[in-house]
């Protein structure tokens, strides 16, 4: 289930920067302050098509591949940091469901129907209460009863979820699996209660909108994606979620060192002839923006060709340990430069930078990479490494 689109490329990513710039941008300050669902975006979105962008060809989506993907999640991330988180998530469970469920005739109609024909946002619930931030393992278990089944779950966050048509959540295969025995299971949007929990009063990605929430649902057994999440994690989830996650926060810093120019190339109007003081910080930050920038392409273009190939052949890539310390680095490296570079775009502009209330203000860029380090903790990821890294040769 891979397309490899040509020209229709350009066309996305150019639809998505207009959205980010006309609509996105606008709204971005007043999404942060009320730490509100970014409507505006996210119905654009699914005005323009966009939502089905990784649905493939084959069911009528753009059939985009992750260079694509990333650098569409990127451009609208520039203009709302949250718009852009929040269409990489919808993305990454696209992506687990195309890539897992597609070829079942439950699957090969929602993502025909409500993907495609109704752009419906697919949100996730992958965090609970009781395993301590590992994904990889859960407590509850969904209960299968002939052609139907249930499930519960208390989740600690649920991006989007009171904004979204669907949740794909992770649970135990049955009641007497390990924690580690896990499925995937989709949900729409009737089929489900949440009964939230506290309120989303973050310190930035404020617009995400996810609290924790206790979570009831019931469908048929069909809904239960195909194989084990073990698999789709490593195939799908992990590579979508450190790429786009990468993109989008390079995005993020971009747009940050856009503003940083901006005010450098003021300051050399008013004064003709002189270079001003922070025009070598701003040339040195550009050029780590830029190493990013090949960083998380290189990772999207390897997937690519890596995603050209049958099913055995992507298992054997994508499970290997080379495969899965390039991944934490690239997700590592891209959290901690992000907030980096949004610090030297702020030293470059100065006061004007961190007010709120000047057209260089960076402050929401600032608090919204902070949070990058956050998404599955940079110190877990390390540890892994470090463990990996005890056993690993490099070919």
């Amino acid at each position: 289930m891979n397309d490899h689109p040509g020209a229709a490329s350009g066309a996305l990513v150019a639809s998505t920067e207009a959205i980010a710039r006309d609509i996105a941008a606008p709204h971005a300050a007043d999404v942060d302050a009320r730490a509100r669902f970014p409507i505006e975006s996210i119905d654009a979105l699914r005005a323009a098509g966009l939502l089905s962008a990784a649905v493939p060809s084959s069911h009528g989506g753009a059939g985009a591949g992750m260079t694509e993907l990333g650098r569409q999640c990127a451009a609208l991330a520039r203009g709302c940091s949250a718009s852009g988180m929040i269409l990489a998530m919808h993305h990454i469970q696209v992506a687990c469901l195309a890539r897992h469920g597609a070829g079942t005739p439950y699957f090969d109609a929602f993502l025909r129907d409500d993907l495609v024909g109704r752009q419906q946002l697919v949100a996730s619930i992958t965090s609970e209460n009781g395993t301590f931030g590992d994904t990889r393992t859960s407590v509850c278990a969904v209960e299968v009863d002939g052609d139907a089944m249930t499930l519960a779950k208390d989740a600690t966050t649920i991006s989007y979820g009171e904004h979204a048509d669907a949740q794909l959540v992770t649970c135990r295969r049955a009641a007497d699996a390990a924690s580690g025995d896990q499925v995937l299971v989709l949900f729409t949007k009737g089929q489900y209660t949440l009964a939230e929990v506290g309120q989303w009063d973050t310190l930035g990605m404020r617009g995400t909108c996810s609290p924790g929430a206790k979570f009831k649902g019931s469908g048929s057994a069909a809904q239960i994606v195909p194989g084990a999440f073990g698999d789709a994690s490593a195939l799908t989830m992990v590579p979508y979620s450190h790429i786009l996650w990468s993109a989008l926060w390079w995005g993020i810093a971009a747009d940050a060192l856009d503003r940083a120019a901006r005010f450098v190339r003021g300051e050399a109007r008013r004064k003709p002839g002189v270079v001003p003081a922070g025009a070598p910080r701003l040339a040195r930050a550009h050029a780590q923006l830029q190493a990013m920038r090949h960083h998380w392409e290189g990772c999207a273009r390897a997937f690519d060709e890596i995603a050209a190939t049958p099913m055995a052949a992507q298992h054997d890539q994508l499970t290997s340990i080379g495969w899965a310390l390039r991944m934490n680095e690239l997700k590592m490296a891209c959290s901690e430069k992000a907030p980096q570079l949004v610090h030297e775009a702020l030293q470059v502009i100065g006061i004007l930078g961190f007010r709120n209330d000047t057209p260089f203000s960076v402050g929401r860029h600032y608090r919204d990479t902070l949070s990058a380090s956050l998404m599955i903790s940079n110190e877990r990821i390390a540890a892994k490494n470090a463990s990996m890294l005890l056993v690993y040769k490099d070919d």
